[in-house]
This record gives C-alpha cells, sequence and structure tokens, in this order.
C-alpha cells in the first residue's frame, strides 16, 4: 500500500510538472509580416484582420489593428518602414480581430470609424455565431476608454487631398452595421474589411447590426460606386483581389441568400440548410471552398429572422 502511494505521488508530481512547464513555454513570437502594394501603401497580416498602413504627408494612417496584445508588434513593425508618427487609425467595423489593437496607440492618435461601429465598439457585443463572449469589462473599459473612435461619419468622408486623400464609404449593413471601405483614391485600391473578408461564406453578425439579406446589395453598391477602383484588400485574404472579384462576392452572397429563402418556403429549417448547402461549382473553380456547418446554420438562422 506504500508503495502505490509512493507511486500516485510520483505519478502526481511528475504530471504537476510537466503542467507546470507546459504553463512556463515561452509564447509564440508575435509576427507581423508586411507586403508593400504600391507606393506608400503596406498590407502587414497576422494576429488578426489585415492591416493597411498608409504613409500620407502629414503622417501614418492604419486601418485596422488586429487582436488584443497586437497593436504593439503592429506599430513596432510600422517603425520599419517609416519614422512618421501614427496620426489617425480607420477602424472597418467592430470585431475585435480589427479594433483590440487601438489601445496600444498613442493616445494622441484620432479614431476614425462609421458611427454605427462607435456604437459596437462602446458594447463590444458577442459576434453572431461564434461561441465565445468577449471579456467584460471589454479591451476599451480596461484601458480607460483608450483607443476608442474619436470622429465619425455615416455615408461618406473625405480625409486629405491629393496624394493622401482617403474616401471613407458606407454602403448599408453586411458583415456588420458599420462596414466600411477605405479607398486610397491616388492609389485605387480599397479596404474593403470583412465585407469581403476573402473568398468564402462570410459571418452575417446580427447582433451587431449585420445583414444577410441586405449583405449581397451592400456589396453590390460597392462594386458599382467604387469607380476607379481596381484593387482590394481584404479583410483576411492572403492576397489582394480585384474589383470583379469583389462582384462575384456578392452574386455568392446573393445566391446563398436566395436558398436559404426557398428552404424557408420549403418549410425547412437552418439545420436543413447546414446540412444541405453545399457550395455551387462555378464558384468552386474560382477558389471557393464549402464552409462550415456551423458558418452555414448560424447565417441561414439570420436569413430566416429577416425573412417574412
Amino acid at each position: 500500500m506504500k508503495r502505490l502511494l509512493v507511486f500516485a505521488g510520483l505519478v502526481s508530481s511528475g504530471m504537476l510538472s510537466m503542467t507546470v512547464a507546459a504553463f512556463q513555454q515561452p509564447a509564440a513570437p508575435m509576427v507581423v509580416e508586411v507586403e508593400k502594394i504600391k507606393d506608400n501603401l503596406y498590407v502587414m497580416k497576422g494576429g488578426g484582420g489585415n492591416s493597411a498602413v498608409f504613409i500620407g504627408s502629414d503622417g501614418v494612417t492604419v486601418v485596422d489593428t488586429k487582436n488584443p496584445g497586437w497593436g504593439k508588434p503592429l506599430l513596432e513593425k510600422i517603425q520599419t518602414v517609416t519614422s512618421k508618427p501614427v496620426v489617425r487609425i480607420i477602424n472597418t467595423h467592430t470585431h475585435g480581430d480589427h479594433v483590440s489593437g487601438n489601445v496600444d496607440f498613442p493616445a494622441t492618435v484620432d479614431v476614425v470609424v462609421h458611427e454605427n461601429t462607435k456604437a459596437g465598439m462602446e458594447a463590444m457585443r458577442p459576434v453572431t455565431g461564434l461561441a465565445a463572449p468577449p471579456p467584460a469589462p471589454t479591451i476599451f473599459q480596461r484601458n480607460d476608454g483608450r483607443g476608442l473612435a474619436k470622429t465619425t461619419f455615416r455615408t461618406k468622408m473625405t480625409i486629405g487631398a491629393g496624394a493622401d486623400q482617403i474616401d471613407l464609404f458606407y454602403f448599408g449593413p453586411a458583415h456588420t452595421g458599420g462596414d466600411t471601405f477605405v479607398v486610397f483614391r491616388a492609389l485605387n485600391i480599397v479596404h474593403a474589411g470583412d465585407a469581403f473578408h476573402t473568398r468564402d461564406l462570410p459571418i452575417m453578425d446580427k447582433n451587431n447590426g449585420g445583414s444577410g439579406v441586405d449583405f449581397p446589395g451592400t456589396l453590390a453598391k460597392a462594386h458599382a460606386q467604387l469607380k476607379g477602383v481596381t484593387t482590394v484588400i481584404n479583410g483576411h485574404n492572403a492576397t489582394t483581389t480585384t474589383m470583379a472579384d469583389l462582384k462575384t462576392q456578392s452574386a455568392f452572397v446573393a445566391d446563398f441568400v436566395k436558398y436559404v429563402q426557398a428552404a424557408k418556403k420549403a418549410g425547412k429549417t437552418p439545420d436543413d440548410v447546414a446540412a444541405g448547402w453545399k457550395t455551387p461549382a462555378a464558384y468552386k473553380a474560382k477558389g471557393y471552398a464549402d464552409p462550415a456547418a456551423a458558418r452555414v446554420k448560424a447565417n441561414a438562422q439570420v436569413i430566416f429572422d429577416e425573412t417574412r
């Protein structure tokens, strides 16, 4: 019996040591990768949504600042491509993987967002379809409001002029209720955020003002009204895409919405949609895959609720 107790103690001690050792392992390095898109515009990847870094005559504009803890590595990486200070942040929408790094930037930096995104950042509500709720208090509350919006717009806003001009557009609800398209006018490039995150079924975050039914129309408006734009920086895509790809994404989401609405009319459920929806072959030929069933079901529920 005594041997058994000693053996059990050794095993427990060993397991405890392994557990402690596991917790003591160094954290994975926070690596921000840089890609020069054109002239004075860079995309910085890793740690959440793609960040655009635009070097203007008055300083640096950053579009989206990644997950919690990634603001500092992002700022350090910016300093490797320019010595100019960051003067403003533009957040494309409210989600934590695009706004949380705000808190690591100097308090003097202007934060520009759509008015609906301002309200969303102040509340930081859970994302429709994702299981994990945000921590309470929010990252902004834990930082005494640092990083929250200072400047807002409703439908369109222009910052700067000439080579420095940045145009902000709001075309309606899609991924969230405040999705902003950020156009670097002299370069003919737009950052679309997660309104066009990648070639895939997007999150339709009803809890933060997003819409399934309106989503494809919002993208169609962006495609029609962003005259002269040729290149799209996406919220999460590894490379840039084109305005033709944006049009394809609008059609893809529209086809999904039609499928879901027809399913509801036929008396089916969101579970039925999740089991039955497959990405059409025409889109698979363009790089689309079958989305996760959980994403399909969550989006189907949003569209069911919006469809009378």
